[in-house]
């Protein structure tokens, strides 16, 4: 049944039920497999499907990043994916938190000064940050159930963690609008913080986060109010520019990688003719013997740079010396 009814079906539905055709149950049932989402007028959505989509492709590849680096860093196999991506009011999303959190503040700002600073906040479950610790310290990651709070030594040891995910945060926006990120500090009281206004508008990444045989969550909250300045330079015109500096980045780097070549050294040969000889005529071969050649003295010859052919040419002589010349490259 379609999400929305025609008139023609809703009086078909109030005939069959008026003639008894129909049960309020089965009336029920019909109702229900429609799929009604529900709508908040107070706080309406402020982003579309677009954006948020953009904003997905974003943390993707900042998911891809912190798989590839968690698993580097603590040796075993991590992965990142994102869940969901959701709107909602900052006391909500407050009030979730448990009381013994591992939050990492991010300041953000844009290398043009073209929009306001912000500041991310971003939460990991606290199994994560004890596995990680276990790891680091050189452990097996077993004792993650702790259920006590971070000493001192231990948020130093994560702090180094969260400035990676700040480079990596600026590393991921990089492909959409230049900012920088750097970490402000870490917090583990969700209920002492007062980074936003409680009726904020926040935007909420939730990712989840396996480790071994460790799952937990990572969740990086966004203010509407800031993301929605940013995000209008998340359009089609501003990635193909990025492009095109990437390009340019791109060419400059192989001009360096070729002007590093340049200075290698590589055996070139002239070879006139290959042929193939029984190990016993090698043995025998002595000075003076001659070796004949299926191939004429004026014909081409091949000039080999590292073993593999690259020109074409043909054998002379130039003040008593053997020379070739170039013809051209193969």
């Amino acid at each position: 049944m379609p999400d929305i009814l025609s008139q023609n079906q809703i009086d078909a539905l109030l005939k069959g039920l008026n003639s008894g055709e129909m049960s309020v149950e089965e009336q029920k049932a019909a109702s229900h497999q429609r799929k009604i989402k529900i709508y908040d007028f107070k706080s309406p959505k402020k982003f579309t499907k677009e954006q948020i989509k953009a904003l997905d492709n974003l943390y993707e590849n900042f998911a891809r990043i912190i798989s590839s680096y968690f698993t580097g860093m603590l040796r075993v196999y991590c992965e990142a994916t994102v869940l969901q991506i959701e709107e909602q009011r900052f006391y909500e999303y407050n009030n979730a938190l448990p009381d013994s959190a591992l939050i990492g503040l991010i300041d953000v700002k844009t290398k043009s000064n073209s929009f306001d600073d912000m500041t991310m906040m971003t939460d990991m479950s606290t199994s994560l940050g004890f596995f990680m610790i276990d790891r680091l310290l050189g452990g097996s990651g077993k004792g993650h159930t702790l259920n006590r709070e971070f000493t001192d030594i231990e948020i130093a040891i994560l702090g180094n963690v969260f400035e990676k995910i700040a480079l990596f945060t600026q590393e991921s926006w990089s492909s959409y609008l230049e900012v920088k990120a750097a970490l402000s500090s870490i917090e583990t009281n969700a209920r002492m913080l007062q980074v936003y206004m409680p009726e904020d508008v926040v935007v909420i990444i939730l990712m989840e986060i396996k480790m071994k045989d460790l799952t937990g969550n990572f969740s990086i909250c966004i203010p509407a109010i800031n993301l929605e300045q940013m995000i209008g330079s998340f359009s089609s015109k501003y990635i193909r520019a990025s492009k095109k500096t990437t390009e340019s980045k791109e060419a400059a780097r192989k001009q360096v990688i070729m002007n590093c070549l340049s200075n290698s050294d590589l055996e070139m040969k002239a070879v006139l003719h290959e042929i193939q000889l029984d190990l016993q005529d090698v043995l025998q071969i002595q000075t003076g013997d001659v070796i004949p050649l299926n191939k004429n003295i004026h014909s081409s010859i091949s000039v080999m740079v590292e073993n593999s052919p690259w020109f074409e040419a043909e054998l002379g002589e130039n003040k008593l010396k053997k020379v070739v010349k170039i013809n051209h490259m193969i």
